[in-house]
């Protein structure tokens, strides 16, 4: 069965001086396809911006030293001495959730505005929305694995040239399955991915949803073993002899 993915790997410029919140955006941006460069404050992220072009930029406001809000700032003003792209994607995400936090944010230069905390798959779709505005393209526009295709652009699927009657939250699950189809994801992966989860939590929201998924898919006329439950440990698009 044929795997094939139109992706364009975006970089992503990641500043955030709390270890543990650029660890878990750090690792899962990579498995959601971008490549992240990490920086822990303002001057080092200027450093790196004089070397290297990122595509889009996730910017903490609560840095040591310089702000984030005058790192926005300063991106938008460029410098004499290094050449960036002025107009790159920013999104901040910052401690104060008001609405007033907000506007000084878009008001800096800032594109966009999450607050903490903030829900992985949030932050995720911005960012894939700036990228797209950015680029005039589509991120990630299809997955296709054998006779299914997942256009997450789009939010449709088909099997077999029929499109599947499914709800958001399976369609995140088809969708987080079919980038690696053979890999297995953990139900605590799944609840973070396609349920914004920070810690684990004892539910069986991942075993409903999937075993709805597994019906329509086949019930679709596929004819194909689709979405396979790794007893003990989560769940994977093919079974393993595929």
């Amino acid at each position: 069965m044929s795997v094939g993915i139109g992706v364009a790997v975006p970089s992503v410029l990641l500043v955030e001086d709390d270890a543990a919140t650029r660890a878990f955006l750090s690792e899962n941006l990579s498995a959601d396809r971008f490549a992240p460069v990490v920086a822990t404050s303002a001057e080092e992220a200027i450093e790196i911006l004089g070397r290297a072009r990122p595509d889009v930029a996730v910017v903490d406001v609560g840095l040591p030293g310089m702000s984030g809000l005058e790192l926005v700032s300063r991106i938008r003003d460029g410098a004499a001495e290094a050449e960036w792209d002025t107009g790159m994607p920013i999104l901040l995400i910052s401690g104060e959730a008001s609405p007033h936090a907000a506007v000084r944010g878009i008001g800096r230069g800032a594109d966009d505005y999450v607050p903490k905390p903030f829900h992985y798959p949030e932050v995720l779709a911005r960012l894939g929305s700036l990228v797209r505005r950015s680029r005039g393209a589509t991120l990630c526009e299809e997955i296709r694995v054998g006779t299914l295709v997942v256009d997450r652009h789009a939010r449709r699927a088909t099997l077999g040239g029929r499109v599947l009657d499914l709800s958001a939250k399976e369609f995140s699950l088809l969708a987080a399955l079919a980038r690696d189809p053979s890999r297995v994801l953990t139900k605590a992966e799944l609840l973070r991915d396609v349920w914004g989860y920070r810690a684990a939590a004892r539910t069986r929201t991942v075993d409903s949803h999937a075993s709805r998924l597994r019906r329509k898919l086949a019930d679709a006329g596929g004819g194909e073993r689709l979405v396979v439950n790794v007893w003990g440990v989560g769940y994977r698009l093919l079974p393993e002899e595929v």
